[in-house]
């Protein structure tokens, strides 16, 4: 999973503006322009494409956890020059001021079952026995239950990298009714036409009834 893969599900999870991304980095002292930002969001085949550095998406969580949380006294945390998963989990976490079962319950409304241990084992520190490295499928469906709670509408319907293809159901629409109406009518016309031949008296005022089938 990349950088800038993240960087896209949570500027349209909360919903950012370019000028709310400039602030962030901003948050985190490191001054970026509308033309990087622009270029780190764009799809991977693009040609106008760029990656996003390690440092540079550390230093945008570091502002998300700024702009959501505060500024905490003293020094302020320095930005990573390498990441991982687990990092930008724990950054996250922080920002949004989660607690475990806030985590499982966001991970459960994207069909992601996990245990408290397995969750617990992401964020202890490398050289402990119990750490367990945070895996793309983790932190994909992690940003995921992000957006079905923080973005407006996302609890019925996902993003296009998560949709699932639309079924195709057989159900009759406006157009097989109208042209079923349009039927009955020629039918209705042709035994009119059939009866006015065996009965004259229909063209001179004479008003048929069509008689009932059963």
């Amino acid at each position: 999973m990349t950088n800038n893969y993240i960087l896209r599900r949570l500027r349209y999870t909360f919903d950012l503006s370019d000028s709310q991304m400039i602030a962030l980095f901003g948050l985190a002292d490191m001054s970026v322009t509308r033309e990087e930002i622009s270029a780190w969001l764009k799809k991977d085949e693009d040609p106008a494409f760029i990656r996003c550095t390690d440092n540079q998406m550390a230093t945008f969580l570091n502002g998300f956890i700024v702009e959501k949380r505060g500024k905490k006294d003293g020094p302020q945390p320095k930005a990573e020059h390498q990441l991982n998963n687990n990092i930008i989990f724990r950054k996250l976490k922080i920002a949004l001021n989660l607690i475990d079962q806030d985590i499982l319950d966001m991970l459960k409304s994207a069909n992601f079952i996990m245990s408290k241990p397995e969750l617990s084992a992401l964020f202890r520190k490398p050289d402990h026995r119990s750490y367990r490295e945070c895996q793309d499928q983790i932190l994909r469906n992690f940003l995921k239950g992000i957006q079905l709670k923080y973005h407006a509408g996302s609890a019925a319907q996902v993003d296009d990298a998560d949709k699932p293809a639309p079924k195709v159901t057989a159900t009759p629409d406006k157009t097989q009714e109208a042209i079923k109406r349009q039927n009955e009518v020629k039918d209705y016309l042709k035994e009119k036409e059939k009866n006015d031949a065996l009965n004259p008296k229909n063209n001179s005022g004479f008003q048929w009834q069509p008689v009932n089938k059963k």
